[in-house]
């Protein structure tokens, strides 16, 4: 027997429709990229998402069609949002953090058709068109009269595109639920980065189960909650906010390209933002910031984290001193919405040190996933809050691959996660290590390998090996190990410069030992966990 109940897809322009519709007059507020704030609400930005969406039609873009963004968080990149999906195209947002020869590879291996940009990126665009071989053109995210020279082909000003259309008899079409909705590459830490494509029924419930964590929006008597997602819109789609304040009918406030924390605190005071969400690195500087400041926040209650492990000195400071509560949950590109960040219910407590204990963990497993953890050879642990193994995970919103192929699952359709984690009788996850040595510095993966094969291309260099250091202001940076050739009298300044145009600026470690000789495993690797162990206390300036 079938279920009697209507078949309609699952698709994220219901969220800008319901929004637009019953929450219409919620501010989206942004700072745009000249420090001025530009101010809309959900009514207009469903109207104009409409206008763009029949635009991209007329430029040729049709279903399936990758449509890249290379941007900050303005809310004409929020806009590409809801009007590339909604209309049938693929979303893909690139990180402008990333070097030229990873731009070039993950917009060539997209095939993105069309390059939406901002002021900001255009120069980095301008340098990497001509090794794009999928792109036809490029749009401006400006107005017409603030359209900049630039030396790139076939470019439309958003804007004019924007004017030239109407919303009026438009509807968003009804597409495939499973049909690619948004693409989002990995930071590329072994190898070439690597493309995980969501598709609208996974968006979709994974909005659904972040409405559900207690917190969006937290049904306080009509109260509105105002969202500032601090993490990039090109980091796994701001963790989603862009869908879950439309969702929840919250206000959204988007923090443009300036994160100095005086900016943020001026954006989080003056907009009365109740909710932020980003990695630690982010209140690690504020943190500083307040206490040198002696400033107070009147209205923000909770912050999010994922990814890196905040220090718990931070986390007690931030709920003693300023009344926020810090809470975690695990995610990473191929699985948001992974784990809950609320405790158990009926594990509310008074006692100061054990609610910190709760949020020093990784979150609580979400109903709808399925994790466990294993040991070298795949064989299931106990979650028994004590056993350290392989996390993995499988969900309906879960990746079950990479574009254009991929190793992803082990052979019981779990997904690879490369964490290493505990996981308790309660659902609690904590992340203890990485299997892959990585560096997350100010919320962005380092590539330890790519750094040490940097090093290791100087003629002076025999080995060379990249572990992460404490750091005071992003969390981790990178140390460099080098062992020199016989009689080479190379030194730090030197190696730094030759690494230097080889990988992005920020990936620079912070400091270059050499050492006679390296520890070794009995297969003729470097010993790192033996060089973390000897480094663990190293001391880095802020």
């Amino acid at each position: 027997m079938q279920g009697l109940m209507m078949d309609m897809p699952l698709l994220l322009s219901m969220f800008i429709e319901h929004a637009g519709r019953y929450h219409g007059a919620t501010e989206v507020v942004a700072r745009e990229l000249d420090g001025r704030i530009h101010r809309s609400n959900y009514a207009e930005v469903h109207r104009r998402t409409q206008r763009m969406a029949k635009a991209l039609r007329r430029l040729g873009v049709g279903a399936g069609t990758p449509v890249a963004t290379l941007a900050w968080n303005t809310h004409r990149h929020f806009e590409m949002f809801y009007a590339a999906p909604g209309s049938g195209a693929v979303l893909h947002t690139v990180n402008p953090r990333l070097f030229p020869e990873q731009l070039v590879y993950i917009i060539n291996h997209a095939e993105d058709r069309w390059l939406f940009i901002d002021r900001l990126t255009l120069p980095i665009a301008e340098a990497i068109a001509p090794r794009l071989t999928s792109v036809v053109g490029y749009v401006i995210m400006a107005d017409a009269d603030d359209m900049p020279e630039t030396s790139l082909p076939n470019v439309h000003c958003y804007e004019t595109l924007i004017a030239a259309e109407d919303e009026r008899d438009f509807a968003w079409p009804s597409l495939d639920e499973r049909s690619a909705a948004t693409i989002c590459y990995t930071s590329g830490t072994t190898g070439n980065p690597k493309g995980v494509v969501y598709s609208h029924r996974a968006l979709v419930l994974q909005t659904l189960v972040g409405g559900s964590f207690g917190f969006f929006p937290d049904h306080r008597d009509g109260m509105r909650e105002v969202m500032m997602p601090m993490a990039p819109l090109f980091h796994g789609n701001a963790w989603n906010m862009p869908f879950s304040a439309c969702y929840t009918g919250s206000k959204l406030v988007l923090p443009g390209r300036n994160y100095e924390p005086e900016k943020l605190y001026e954006l989080i005071e003056g907009e009365g933002v109740t909710i932020t969400a980003g990695v630690p690195s982010f209140w690690l500087i504020l943190l500083d910031w307040l206490g040198r400041s002696g400033k107070r926040f009147s209205t923000l209650r909770m912050s999010l984290s994922s990814g890196s492990a905040p220090p718990r000195s931070m986390v007690e400071r931030l709920d003693r001193e300023y009344g926020v509560s810090y809470i975690q949950a695990w995610g990473m590109t191929e699985a948001l919405m992974a784990t809950m960040p609320t405790p158990k219910p009926g594990s509310a407590m008074d006692d100061f040190d054990a609610r910190i204990d709760l949020r020093m963990r990784s979150g609580r497993i979400a109903c709808g996933v399925a994790a466990r953890i294993v040991d070298d050879a795949g064989q299931e642990l106990p979650a028994d809050g004590q056993a350290l193994g392989h996390l993995r995970v499988k969900s309906p919103w879960v990746a079950s691959g990479y574009l254009k192929g991929g190793e992803a699952l082990d052979p019981e359709g779990y997904l690879i996660t490369g964490d290493m984690a505990v996981i308790d009788p309660d659902g609690y996850v904590t992340l203890r290590d990485r299997s892959k040595d990585v560096i997350k510095s100010g919320g962005e993966w380092i590539s330890s390998i790519e750094l040490e094969n940097a090093a290791a291309s100087h003629p002076d260099v025999l080995l060379a090996a990249v572990i992460a250091v404490p750091h005071p202001k992003w969390q981790e940076r990178p140390l460099l190990l080098v062992v020199r050739r016989e009689g080479a009298t190379l030194d730090a300044a030197t190696l730094l410069a030759h690494i230097q145009p080889k990988v992005a600026s920020w990936w620079l470690p912070e400091a270059v030992e050499f050492l006679d000789a390296f520890p070794m495993t009995a297969t003729g690797k470097i010993h790192k966990l033996t060089l973390r162990e000897r480094y663990r206390d190293y001391a880095l300036a802020p």
